[in-house]
């Protein structure tokens, strides 16, 4: 998907959505809603964050090393 047309603040408060969403999905006992899917996507997104030169907070996938 191409980022392109998305304002800097629009492509950070996605990354920032899915990050808080796998916060939440971590917190969750029972159900874990993010699946690979998400991580792609989050993938994709940091890419064109790091491209433009922005930061944001790294996400801290379940069952990664932090």
């Amino acid at each position: 998907m191409s980022f392109d047309k998305l304002s800097d603040a629009s492509l950070l408060h996605l990354y920032e959505n899915i990050r808080q969403q796998v916060e939440a999905d971590i917190n969750n006992d029972r159900y874990h809603f993010l699946g690979e899917a998400a991580k792609q996507r989050a993938e994709e997104i940091r890419c064109e964050i790091d491209r433009r030169d922005l930061f944001a907070s790294p996400i801290n996938w379940p069952g990664r090393s932090k």
